[in-house]
């Protein structure tokens, strides 16, 4: 079986590259490939690879699309348009404008979505011409705008990842006393979009020990999710929220505390790119790695962590390990091709499931997957008032950021802006849009020359 990494020159691709060589899934693949535009980038993770001190699958290194996905069993899709640049511009636009300025949520998210859809729309169609039969995981972001995109392309041949529903799972269950079985989602209630979900329950032995761990204030700070929040509002709530969801419940924190950091994390992240790749070379590239890679994480979502006594609040260890979005896309991939069933929280189509929503809307839940794809799994309860809201508002930016770059519209683009919650008035839309358009000039190709015409099937 081979595996083909688009965005093969990412940092993280020796997490995956260490989780087909060693333990349970070692041997599933007999072949990667590293596909990327930036051959120094490849280079340097090659040399990771090459370092660890393992023997894992050969590894072919590729530029040109065309050479790398013939022969695909599953594509694994983790770009970045634009590279930690484009994250930089996307971050300082919204921010200058009084808005928050996040890779992958309100203004920020929008631009880089509408510069990642052309691109991975094209991947799609490569993979239909190239490698009709073959799978693709797809965790670039956002995570669920995407995947919905891609479904006239590749149709159910395209499933969305994300690693801060079952990260969050994990930890609650956790705190909870509650274990969890291997492939099982049985006692777990999750609903919601990317990056905008909530855990309603937890089941264990017929009980549900959600609102005991709600209930307890010491509990709840053990785990990062439960220390965004004030308890009591939790306790309310009657849910725990994705993490993400701090940039809609604590918007004026977190954009206090961004603009008020001497570098956002897009321009973090691009220093820390500039300085640790030219040292990824030689014998000692696997520990220079590990070690960059380690003070990456600890500055995720800093913004949400605040400063107690001086001193920044530091991640779960747990958390640092690695083990995130590689687990789940390794677990959907050996779902796909042994067909052996497990339960995972994807992206996938809605369906009936969430019966306020299109069928065709992309949904992340707690879903089935084995040889034939993956589908959602029956929910407990259909969403609360307040989840159902956020999420049908949520819905209607994506769709119409999608109908904007398949369909050249740039009108849908700047409404995407406009029912965004964290932009919401139509004249700062119109300004948004603008500004992106200036920062970023191939957007304005996107109304002339719309992705819909070459790749929608």
């Amino acid at each position: 079986m081979r595996l083909v990494i688009v965005g093969g020159g990412g940092f993280r691709v020796p997490l995956v590259y260490r989780a087909v060589s060693q333990g349970k899934y070692a041997g599933l693949i007999d072949s990667v490939v590293l596909h990327d535009i930036e051959p120094s980038r490849l280079e340097a993770i090659a040399a990771v690879l090459e370092a660890m001190p393992f023997t894992g699958p050969p590894v072919t290194l590729s530029t040109e699309l065309e050479a790398a996905l013939p022969g695909a069993d599953v594509v694994f899709a983790a770009t970045r348009v634009g590279g930690a640049a484009g994250r930089v511009l996307d971050e300082k636009v919204a921010l200058g404008l009084g808005l928050l300025g996040q890779e992958t949520t309100g203004a920020g998210g929008i631009s880089y979505a509408l510069r990642s859809l052309p691109f991975m729309l094209e991947l799609a169609e490569a993979m239909r011409r190239l490698c009709p039969k073959a799978w693709l995981i797809n965790f670039t972001n956002p995570a669920g705008m995407v995947t919905q995109a891609l479904q006239g392309v590749l149709g159910q041949k395209v499933i969305g990842i994300c690693d801060s529903p079952i990260g969050l799972v994990r930890r609650a269950a956790r705190a909870a006393g509650v274990p969890l079985a291997t492939g099982s989602l049985s006692g777990v209630d999750y609903v919601g979009l990317n990056h905008l979900g909530w855990l309603r329950g937890l089941e264990y032995d017929g009980v549900d020990r959600l609102p005991g761990l709600l209930s307890r204030p010491g509990a709840l700070a053990s785990f990062e999710e439960g220390r965004l929040f004030k308890a009591d509002f939790l306790h309310a709530l009657g849910a725990i929220p994705n993490e993400y969801l701090f940039y809609y419940y604590r918007r004026g924190q977190a954009f206090a505390a961004i603009q008020g950091s001497p570098q956002t994390r897009g321009e973090s992240i691009a220093e820390a790119q500039r300085l640790s790749y030219p040292e990824l070379r030689g014998p000692e590239a696997f520990q220079r790695w590990e070690a960059a890679r380690r003070e990456r994480e600890e500055g995720y979502l800093a913004e949400a962590r605040s400063p107690k006594d001086g001193v920044q609040e530091q991640r779960d260890e747990a958390d640092l390990a690695g083990g995130g979005y590689e687990e789940v896309a390794l677990a959907a991939m050996a779902a796909l091709l042994t067909g052996e069933r497990s339960e995972l929280i994807l992206n996938v189509p809605n369906g009936g499931t969430i019966a306020a929503l299109p069928a065709d809307a992309v949904i992340e839940v707690p879903s089935g997957i084995d040889a034939s794809g993956a589908s959602p799994l029956p929910l407990k309860s259909q969403p609360e008032p307040h989840q159902l809201g956020l999420m049908a508002q949520l819905k209607a930016v994506e769709t119409a950021v999608v109908r904007a770059v398949l369909n050249g519209e740039r009108d849908q683009a700047e409404l995407a802006f406009a029912l965004h919650p964290l932009v919401g008035d139509e004249k700062l839309a119109s300004r948004v849009l603008i500004s992106y358009e200036e920062t970023f000039p191939e957007l304005r190709k996107l109304w002339a020359e719309p992705a819909g015409t070459r790749y929608a099937s």
